[in-house]
């Protein structure tokens, strides 16, 4: 029994690491930011329960990935252009808060121009695995000045890694950091001109990449196949239609799937086949941030903006939906930036300057409110009991899930916190402006 033991302690730790959840892309594997993991961490600090840091070169808020043993994550060398942006902590200390400029003085311009990079770590050890340089194209937006154009977090469906950048330069990589293949819409259809810069994210569904690409002169949905690159199909929009936010597929009662849009001028859902638009939930909103979540078929979402409007809503609906598919809709106290998490029948939203909303999912009742502290960019992300809150100065806050929720814990590392959070293999992965943190044993 002796003689067997070491085999049996390697053949479990082998075993855990090929079982550990993937994190395909932003808010996770069904895209709602919910792990079914357990065991998580509830304590760290900078020098406690921290597996590994490593240093991320270049900076960044995209949110970190994981796929088998890669956790993957974007950076951008070099300044594009920045200007002072509004705060989400309006008549106080912003920078008190954690509230400040992305990289502060690690923020340099560089001689070469700017280069996007794409990073793979061991997510056992942290050790750099490779690095994909991808030189910038074209006149580079100025965007605001708490994130850069690699604010966009990538996706996998583990075959290839799809990057996509503010500048509009979309990559394919294998999972070795080879190039596969590239795109740049904004150089095909007009530049990324936005308010304060692009930030959705792309969505990888049954081989094909959904990009909304809602900008100022060119205002359109993109899909591209996964393989290739090429355009399956471009749904355009009337000039001006913005967006800020992640595309979201669901099936509908019929098992037909849709993609979801948050914009500008409300809600849609658009044809995965065509991109047709097949219904609308009309509402004006000037900075729809937040991306849809699904669970057992209904669509749960906040607009964005200030005091912003949250509610459910059910796919496969046709033209105007609001008085055939709307579940419950309430009308203010959603979060400008972050999207809302929905855990075991309970809607957890973390506003923008520390007041934490615990909603019944069934009909938009508010069963907790408190104040907790704090400036939420990162959206939250829920498992194992917990709802994980990470606020921009560094601090997680821990509370348990359900409707009188308690915080368990708050812990702080040096860092700004602007990405969500990844969960896979017991560990959370954190990424900071240029650092990436494994939380865990």
């Amino acid at each position: 029994m002796r003689l067997l033991m070491p085999a049996v302690i390697v053949l479990s730790v082998c075993t855990a690491a090929v079982h550990a959840d993937n994190w395909p892309h932003w808010r996770g594997p069904s895209a709602s930011g919910v792990s079914s993991e357990t065991g998580l961490p509830s304590t760290w600090s900078e020098s406690a329960g921290v597996a590994w840091k490593a240093k991320i070169r270049g900076l960044g808020v995209s949110s970190p990935i994981v796929w088998g043993d890669r956790v993957i994550v974007t950076s951008q060398l070099g300044s594009s252009g920045s200007r002072q942006g509004p705060r989400l902590a309006q008549g106080a200390d912003a920078a008190a808060g954690g509230e400040r400029s992305l990289g502060g003085s690690l923020a340099t311009s560089s001689a070469d121009g700017v280069t996007f990079l794409v990073t793979a770590f061991n997510r056992l050890t942290g050790a750099q695995l490779w690095e994909a340089p991808i030189k910038a194209q074209g006149t580079l937006p100025s965007v605001h000045d708490k994130h850069n154009l690699a604010s966009s977090s990538p996706a996998t469906d583990g075959e290839r890694i799809y990057a996509w950048f503010g500048s509009g330069q979309v990559v394919a990589l294998d999972m070795n950091g080879k190039v596969v293949w590239t795109k740049n819409p904004g150089a095909d259809y007009g530049p990324f001109e936005i308010n304060w810069g692009h930030a959705s994210s792309l969505t990888v569904h049954d081989g094909a990449l959904f990009l909304i690409c809602y900008h100022d002169r060119a205002s359109y949905l993109l899909a591209l196949d996964a393989r290739t690159g090429a355009v399956r199909w471009k749904a355009d929009q009337a000039p001006g239609v913005t967006s800020y936010s992640t595309p979201l597929v669901v099936k509908n009662a019929a098992g037909v799937s849709e993609v979801v849009v948050n914009s500008s001028l409300g809600l849609a859902g658009h044809s995965v086949a065509t991109g047709e638009r097949l219904w609308t939930f009309d509402e004006a909103n000037r900075f729809p941030v937040p991306m849809p979540a699904v669970h057992d078929g209904i669509i749960y979402t906040t607009r964005g903006y200030r005091s912003s409007p949250f509610m459910a809503i059910r796919p496969g609906g046709k033209g105007d939906v609001a008085n055939t598919h709307v579940v419950w809709r309430v009308p203010s106290g959603g979060p400008y930036i972050s999207s809302l998490v929905h855990y075991e029948g309970l809607i957890y939203m973390a506003g923008d300057v520390g007041v934490l909303s615990v909603i019944d999912a069934k009909n938009g009742e508010r069963l907790h409110q408190s104040r907790i502290g704090g400036v939420y960019s990162a959206s939250p992300v829920a498992a194992d009991g917990k709802i994980y809150l990470l606020s921009e100065d560094g601090e997680t806050i821990v509370i348990s899930a359900g409707k009188t929720p308690a915080i368990l814990s708050r812990n702080k590392l040096d860092a700004r916190q602007l990405a969500s959070p990844a969960i896979s293999g017991g560990r959370l992965f954190i990424r900071s402006d240029d650092a990436l943190y494994a939380i865990g044993k």
